[in-house]
C-alpha cells in the first residue's frame, strides 16, 4: 500500500479531485480530508530576541535618520544651536519619518493586499492506494492544482 499526501486549497477543485479519485477506483474510505485553520490572532507588531517575522520597523528609520543628522549637521553650521544639536534633531526626526513610514505601509497598504487576496484556508488529502494507482492519483492531484504532493509507502 501506498500513502499520498497533498495539500490543496479548500475550494471546488478539492470536491472535484475527490470525486476524480473515486471515479479512478479509489474508495471513500480510503481518502481522508482534513482542513487546516487559519491564523486568527494577527502577527505582532515587535519582534523579540527569539522569535522574528523578517519585518523591519527599522530599517527606513536609519537611513532617513542618518540622511536627516547630515542635513542637519551640515545646515546647524549657520543655525544658532550648533550643528551637533541640529544633527541630533535630524538623526530622531528622520528615525521617527521612517518608522512611521512602515508603520504605515505594514498596517494599512499590506493588510489591505491581505485583505483583497483573502485567506484560502487549505485542506491536507491523504490517500490509500495501491502502487499501480500511485501514478495515477497524484496526477489527478496535480491536475487539480495540488499545492504539494509526497508519497510514502506503508508496510
Amino acid at each position: 500500500m501506498i500513502q499520498i499526501f497533498s495539500t490543496l486549497e479548500h475550494s471546488v477543485k478539492l470536491e472535484l479531485a475527490i470525486s476524480a479519485l473515486e471515479q479512478e477506483g479509489i474508495s471513500k474510505e480510503s481518502i481522508f480530508a482534513v482542513p487546516l485553520t487559519n491564523r486568527k490572532v494577527e502577527r505582532k507588531l515587535f519582534d523579540t530576541m527569539h522569535n522574528s517575522d523578517g519585518v523591519s520597523l527599522v530599517s527606513t528609520g536609519s537611513a532617513l535618520g542618518t540622511a536627516f543628522s547630515v542635513i542637519g549637521a551640515s545646515v546647524g553650521f549657520s543655525l544658532n544651536l550648533g550643528p551637533i544639536y541640529w544633527g541630533l534633531i535630524g538623526v530622531a526626526s528622520g528615525f521617527l519619518l521612517g518608522f512611521l513610514i512602515d508603520l504605515f505601509i505594514l498596517k494599512v497598504i499590506k493588510k489591505r493586499q491581505r485583505l483583497l487576496r483573502g485567506k484560502n484556508p487549505q485542506v491536507i488529502l491523504v490517500v490509500e492506494c495501491t502502487e499501480k494507482q500511485a501514478d495515477a492519483v497524484e496526477d489527478i492531484l496535480w491536475h487539480f492544482l495540488a499545492l504539494g504532493v509526497a508519497r510514502v509507502e506503508c508496510k
